[in-house]
């Protein structure tokens, strides 16, 4: 058997149900695990082991008696520092927040803990979630365990860290522009951005999702079983839909027939690379040859539309940031002030211009990909880039650059995930984008699964150095 901690969620429901396996142990070795693996990773956020083995002792119970309580009882999971926790701070990963506890969990938190997971922590961002790295002024730098010289991405840097290293089998980030998917990824995971509102959030805002991040599509399907019910503070929250989420898996003979775009220019944005040109090439003739029909997609994303964009989200920061007291605007990255004041010239009718471009884009997407069932793509153009930097570019004044293939998706709703389809000759996963068309999650899941099924053997996940 594999190492504890290394273990599926659907494999560790099924050991419990023949009590082969308690919860209590399954905790104790996914906190032994990140004990090894935190003092070089650093992808945790209010890790507290007693909290956690007191809620695999409350599973334990449950299971001995053969009464589980939810569909994920006792399975060890982590949530994104910005996912609210009841009694917990919620710094955003900067330091210029306050740390007054959170009044009530978040919609996904509710939804774990009434399903029976065992929060074991949760996981580090960068400030306010604005950067696709694990650079923070709150939290330490979170690395990806494939590389620690890397960045894991982000704004899900702990999650994707986290899932990569096998802290536990389920983990939850967040994603307005790509945070899901990036570092899922860069760390080598499954990362589904849901159609917007799949998975109801507080607070709700254009484009933001939470999604699953996890090392198997199955462990993601069997999560949004339980994500994906409404809660009415989100205000566009998704209408209860009975979805066999426990069924997804079609095989490979989901493929047939399908007709698939491959986008491999975002037309905006950083060149791709050449490894995960012929990664993401590779990833598509495998569906041709199972039965896929694909056809090369035209880039229908423009430089204007990305820069509209950002400028819109560095408006909105500079706001939020000029209203901080002097010594908390301060304790804000610099990088990430330099973004955000790099708009502080701009007029009303600049603003509104720039603001226009989240509709547009999610025009352009909606036209490009309703001739496909599905689209693949990169996730990203680059693989992981340095740590300790907070973008590809390291460039205030071009930040968003690499996120060109995944951002119009988070404005026309629609599902995309992230899936592993290769490493770099250094090591480093490349990340295949799958994107559906909107409220199409459990298809996305399908397609993923049977790529899943397809794809080379994967590398051995990565291991803490002995101590």
């Amino acid at each position: 058997m594999s190492d504890l901690h290394d273990l599926p969620a659907h494999t560790l429901l099924a050991a419990y149900r023949q009590k082969s396996l308690s919860p209590v142990e399954v905790t104790q070795a996914v906190l032994r695990h990140i004990e090894r693996w935190e003092p070089s990773l650093h992808a945790t956020y209010l890790l507290r082991p007693e909290a956690a083995l007191a809620q695999a002792r409350s599973s334990e119970a449950r299971w001995m008696k053969s009464a589980p309580c939810g569909p994920l009882d006792g399975v060890p999971t982590t949530l994104k520092d910005n996912i609210a926790t009841r009694g917990d701070p919620m710094p955003l990963g900067t330091a210029a927040t306050s740390l007054a506890p959170m009044a009530d969990d978040a919609p996904p938190a509710a939804r774990l803990r009434a399903a029976g997971a065992v929060i074991v922590t949760k996981t580090a961002m960068p400030d306010y979630g604005m950067l696709s790295s694990g650079l923070s002024s709150f939290h330490p730098l979170a690395r990806n365990p494939w590389d620690l010289r890397k960045t894991p991405g982000g704004s899900s840097a702990g999650a994707g860290a986290a899932a990569a290293a096998g802290y536990g089998p389920l983990h939850i980030g967040t994603d307005i522009g790509g945070s899901v998917r990036l570092p899922a990824g860069w760390c080598g995971v499954f990362g589904l951005k849901p159609s917007l509102g799949r998975i109801p959030i507080d607070p709700p805002y254009t484009g933001r999702a939470a999604g699953p991040m996890t090392r198997h599509v199955a462990d993601a399907a069997l999560m949004m079983r339980v994500l994906s019910q409404p809660d009415e503070r989100d205000s566009m929250s998704l209408p209860f839909q009975s979805i066999a989420w426990d069924h997804f898996d079609g095989g490979v003979e989901k493929l047939k027939g399908l007709q698939i775009g491959l986008l491999l220019d975002a037309g905006c944005g950083l060149p791709v690379e050449p490894e995960v040109h012929a990664a993401i090439v590779a990833a598509a003739q495998l569906m041709e040859r199972a039965g896929a029909v694909v056809t090369p997609l035209a880039p229908f994303m423009t430089p204007a539309l990305l820069d509209g964009m950002d400028h819109a989200w560095r408006m909105r920061s500079h706001v939020d940031l000029a209203a901080l007291p002097p010594e908390k605007r301060e304790a804000v990255l610099p990088y990430i002030r330099a973004w955000a004041d790099s708009v502080a010239h701009f007029s009303g009718p600049e603003t509104f211009a720039a603001y226009s471009q989240f509709h547009a884009t999610r025009v352009a997407t909606v036209k490009a990909c309703l001739p496909f069932d599905y689209v693949i793509s990169p996730v990203a153009p680059v693989p992981a880039f340095d740590a300790e930097l907070p973008s590809p570019t390291n460039d205030p004044l071009r930040a968003m650059a690499h996120i060109g293939f995944t951002v119009p998706y988070n404005m026309s709703e629609q599902p995309a995930a992230s899936i592993n389809c290769g490493y770099t000759t250094g090591g480093l996963p490349i990340g295949l984008q799958i994107a559906g068309q909107r409220f199409d999650d459990l298809g996305v899941l399908q397609v993923a699964r049977a790529f899943e099924l397809m794809r080379a053997p994967q590398r051995p996940w990565p291991s803490p150095a002995p101590a």
